[in-house]
């Protein structure tokens, strides 16, 4: 197997591009919340790379994309990076270094806890979320990596189709989202004052770092500098201006007025429902795609937030669970063989078991992290607690928790 310099430089850039998602995603985050939390809101996505980086070396790695025992779960024969060097690994990438494809994937399992953090923001002891990650990165992203891309997984053996993240991703954290919510309970004061975002061009800039950093998301997906690679961008491109076109529209409508934070909302689940699809479609479903997701997500933003017990704080299961799903059964609908010959045919095109196989995916998702998200709550709950007292969460997070502030007033 022969290294190929132009693919593996590809491969690097879009790693970094990766990685520079999760720092968007503080801004993003940060921006939403008030202003005694932006510090502790920041931190939960700036100290996970950390945390993340080491566990995926460790064990995060092999358990992901080892070798296969089961279709269940990766072997701990690369445990610590073992036999994880410069030549390439011909079942995930044959013209790249397997350390390569290993740090690659490392950012995708960064980012993926770091969403999660939206659901109890502005309410969590900075302990109990740096156990919870660890547990939930080792007992959910590894398992449902390996089975939906690792060699020898039953869902990528059943022909699911997943080309950069939405069940593994998207589905993942936006389904844990909502079970942390409903465990935590809602924020003091949620649903009797205002939980107004303190900082909007924050928004603004997360959701652009975000847009950035998505082509090495989707387009490193091809694992190569070649023509999938350049569909990918463009199809994630267009969806994400689609998805902001839409939910600005929709609030527009509805609310009165053309949102900036609906806009960058609508992009990023623009992003968010392309991801699953982005190696098999072609721009024109790409906007359909982007066009379902900024209506559909908006739609579910809004019916959540009267779910009295359900403070999702900063929307994540509408943005990603539900904008990861439609994504992945879209997938089933538009897939292309004409773009992808290793996909599959979706339903407009004549294939008749590829969307029910996204479904069963999607269904195997939603159960799996739903399920393992709520034993690892209340694991740490009982071990050390989730909550911070009522004092605490009044005061807020970045002085009760970290003992700083963002602002000097």
């Amino acid at each position: 197997m022969q290294i190929d310099t132009g693919d593996t430089a590809w491969m690097l850039a879009s790693a970094a591009l990766v990685l520079l998602m999760t720092p968007g995603l503080a801004f993003f985050y940060g921006g939403l919340v008030g202003r005694k939390n932006v510090l502790s809101t920041i931190m939960h996505s700036f100290v996970i790379i950390a945390v993340v980086s080491v566990q995926w070396v460790l064990w995060g790695y092999t358990l992901a994309f080892g070798p296969d025992k089961a279709h269940i779960i990766g072997g701990l024969e690369w445990f610590g990076l073992n036999g994880v060097g410069a030549d390439p690994n011909s079942e995930y990438a044959a013209t790249i270094p397997h350390q390569a494809f290993m740090i690659y994937q490392a950012m995708f399992a960064i980012i993926t806890p770091a969403l999660i953090s939206g659901a109890f923001a502005e309410r969590i002891k900075f302990k109990s979320f740096l156990v919870f990650t660890i547990l939930w990165s080792t007992l959910v992203y590894s398992p449902l990596a390996h089975w939906v891309w690792g060699a020898g997984g039953w869902l990528r053996n059943m022909g699911a189709l997943d080309f950069a993240g939405g069940t593994v991703v998207h589905i993942s954290s936006g389904v844990a989202a909502l079970a942390a919510a409903l465990y935590i309970g809602p924020r003091l004061g949620y649903g009797k004052e205002a939980k107004e975002p303190h900082n909007i061009p924050f928004v603004v800039l997360g959701a652009g770092l975000l847009w950035f950093g998505w082509f090495g998301f989707n387009a490193g997906s091809a694992l190569g500098a070649n023509a999938l690679a350049v569909n990918a961008f463009v199809v994630t491109n267009t969806a994400a201006a689609m998805g902001a076109l839409a939910w600005m529209t929709m609030s527009w409508w509805l609310s009165g007025a053309p949102s900036v934070i609906g806009a960058a909302s609508g992009a990023v689940v623009g992003l968010v429902a392309i991801t699953p699809a982005s190696g098999f479609v072609g721009p024109m479903s790409a906007v359909i795609i982007g066009l379902g997701a900024g209506i559909i997500s908006y739609v579910a933003a809004r019916i959540r937030s009267g779910w009295r017990n359900a403070d999702d704080a900063l929307d994540v299961w509408a943005c990603h669970g539900v904008g990861g799903t439609w994504g992945a059964l879209a997938t089933g609908l538009f897939a292309n063989l004409a773009i992808n010959s290793t996909g599959a045919n979706g339903l407009v095109y004549g294939g008749t078991t590829l969307l029910g196989k996204q479904a069963l995916a999607v269904l195997v998702a939603w159960a799996f992290s739903f399920g393992m998200t709520l034993g690892i709550l209340w694991l740490v709950d009982r071990l050390i607690g989730l909550r911070v007292d009522e004092r605490e969460e009044e005061r807020g997070l970045d002085l009760s928790q970290h003992g700083e502030r963002a602002y000097v007033q």
